[in-house]
């Protein structure tokens, strides 16, 4: 069987309403930056961010930015469109990344750059960013280290 490039959902999905809690990641993607939010108070790294520290409810927050390095802890690859944008995006990488300098943080996103039959459960990864076209908005994906 010949491995197949992982391709990547269609940027006109691409649907991001940020929220005072979810703002300055945003702003930080658009500028191809991956920032986590960090409570001020106990240093509780959190993701999603959220305007409450789950573990000493302090409402002040600090945001590290991170170097985008991670491993791939679990994947799925989509062979079948859910729905008709997506049949030209197939297959496509889910990946679930647990971030190198942030213990306990993991991303769902897209792998890229990548045979499909290649993408392996503890593989090396790093953050690149897609540029929605006509907006400020970047989304993160992740790929093995150039």
């Amino acid at each position: 069987m010949t491995s197949e490039r992982a391709k990547t959902p269609p940027l006109s999905l691409v649907d991001i309403h940020p929220d005072a809690s979810t703002e300055p990641f945003w702003v930080a993607a658009a500028e191809h930056r991956l920032v986590c939010q960090r409570c001020a108070a106990c240093g509780t790294r959190r993701m999603p961010p959220g305007p409450v520290c789950a573990v000493c409810r302090s409402l002040d927050s600090e945001w590290d930015e991170l170097s985008g390095l991670g491993t791939l802890y679990t994947f799925t690859i989509g062979r079948h469109a859910l729905m008709p944008e997506m049949a030209g995006s197939l297959p496509h990488v889910i990946g679930v990344v647990e971030l190198d300098d942030a213990p306990g943080i993991r991303l769902v996103a897209n792998v890229v750059d990548v045979e499909v039959d290649e993408v392996a459960i503890g593989m090396a990864l790093e953050v690149t960013w897609e540029d929605v076209p006509g907006t400020e908005v970047s989304v993160y994906r992740f790929r093995p280290p150039a």
